[in-house]
């Protein structure tokens, strides 16, 4: 392991290097996704098999993702303390169990018991492998979070037919039971061969990004109001694009047009699904692409771009959606602008705060996933006292609002963080919490590692 710092180096085992183990990350987030995006495949054959009522199943999922978003700070905090083998394998054994525990579930309580265990697990994996690319790739955070991102979709896109068919042939037990020790040996296989992040001297020198000299701890991060701007543009936009795609399928419904037959490329399908289809490829595209971009032409000016194009895509859909091909097109530029909150942010994150605690700045930041998920129920709330077109409009003007706030609060906010970045920790903070008028205790300095 001695010799993991010369990159190039051929004596370097091939699993030192960078690339080899953003590899390794990409493949265990596509092997846990199944715990998100294949559930849905579950619900119907086990209330039919318990009749405990798909709302009360259901609540099993809210649960797991509670779970995963919420813990991923304390996951992060292990990962930067320990390294990310033995977070990985604990996530590994977690996501295994709670797939086993589904499949032998005799009660509610059984199944959302399974659903913590899952959530533990699925966040082990997510928050490692999202904070070990960040550290990884000093000089490509943006592309490096989103291709990890990007892997999440990815493996529940090249398995959920398998799934859906072994169900069919086998029950939803057998299904539970082989998928749930299947990908958990395989996450437990590929985390042996992690390593602690240790990016080659020319990577850092070729940051194109201004970044943070000083590594911030997370409770120094949360006591900046720098962090609150970026918490509140994540929720915001993440709340945007989570109430407008939640509703796509009741709306294509309320148009009369979901089940109408679609020909793309040479394949027919019903348009909610071709729609759902292409909206879910955008989404994975949109995450290494706009992280790509970011690393080029600089994070909130790619914000900027995005958040305003999801905002003019929500009030296209509000204003064509009524033409199935329109609904389509718009639907996919929802997911296009949105799908990259999961690259950027961990990559401004990383880029203001240091890459020491990476891992853990970057969970912390994620829980804005989850507070956005609780603004959902708002949607059904606005469709029934003022139609989609309420939802639509409330949408775009949080997205277009987070747009101008990336380009003139973010940026100047940052720009001056990072220009006081090698002064103390304390003085840094101080200076900005005076900015916001907030009176901190300063904390003590930190000289750059």
């Amino acid at each position: 392991m001695g010799h993991s710092n010369a990159a190039g180096s051929g004596s370097t085992p091939l699993r030192h290097h960078r690339w080899v183990q953003l590899a390794i990350g990409i493949v265990c987030m596509g092997l846990v996704a199944n715990l998100q995006y294949a559930w849905t495949l579950f619900v119907v054959p086990m209330d039919n098999a318990h009749h405990w009522g798909q709302a009360a199943i259901q609540t099993a999922f809210s649960v797991f993702i509670v779970t995963e978003t919420w813990l991923v700070p304390l996951e992060g905090w292990l990962v930067d303390k320990f390294g990310p083998r033995p977070v990985v394998i604990g996530g590994s054994i977690c996501a295994a169990l709670g797939w086993i525990i589904d499949a032998h579930a005799s009660s509610l309580a059984e199944l959302y018991a399974a659903a913590v265990i899952a959530g533990i697990g699925a966040g082990c994996v997510y928050g490692t492998c999202v904070g070990t690319a960040l550290k990884w790739f000093p000089d490509k955070r943006g592309l490096a979070a989103g291709l990890t991102a990007a892997g999440f979709g990815a493996g529940a896109a090249i398995t959920v037919i398998p799934i859906a068919n072994m169900i069919q042939r086998s029950g939803y037990q057998h299904t539970f039971m082989f998928f749930g020790i299947f990908q958990g040996v395989c996450i437990l296989l590929l985390a042996t061969l992690l390593i602690r992040p240790k990016p080659p001297a020319t990577a850092r020198a070729a940051t194109r990004i201004a970044a943070s000299r000083i590594d911030y701890t997370p409770g120094e991060m949360i006591r900046s109001p720098l962090f609150w701007v970026l918490y509140l543009m994540f929720v915001f936009v993440a709340a945007g694009g989570i109430i407008a795609t939640a509703q796509l399928g009741p709306i294509a419904r309320e148009y009369g047009f979901a089940k109408m037959p679609v020909n793309l490329l040479g394949i027919t399908l019903p348009l909610l699904t071709m729609t759902l289809s292409i909206d879910n490829l955008c989404n994975g595209f949109t995450r290494p692409l706009c992280g790509f971009l970011s690393d080029r032409i600089g994070r909130e000016n790619t914000m900027f771009m995005i958040f305003l194009g999801e905002g003019v895509a929500l009030l296209g859909l509000m204003q064509f959606g009524h033409n199935p091909y329109a609904f389509m097109f718009f639907a996919a530029a929802v997911f296009l602008c949105w799908g990259e909150i999961f690259s950027i942010f961990p990559a401004t994150c990383a880029d203001t705060f240091g890459s020491r605690y990476a891992a853990a700045n970057a969970g912390t930041l994620y829980t804005a996933k989850g507070t956005a998920s609780m603004l959902v129920p708002i949607a059904s709330v606005l469709s029934a006292y003022g139609g989609w077109s309420t939802v639509f409009i409330s949408a775009a003007v949080i997205s277009i609002a987070a747009a101008v706030s990336a380009k003139f609060i973010l940026a100047p906010m940052r720009k001056r963080w990072i220009e006081n970045s090698g002064a103390p920790a304390g003085a840094a903070l101080a200076e900005f919490a005076e900015l916001a008028e907030v009176r901190l205790q300063p904390s003590s300095g930190r000289s750059p590692e």
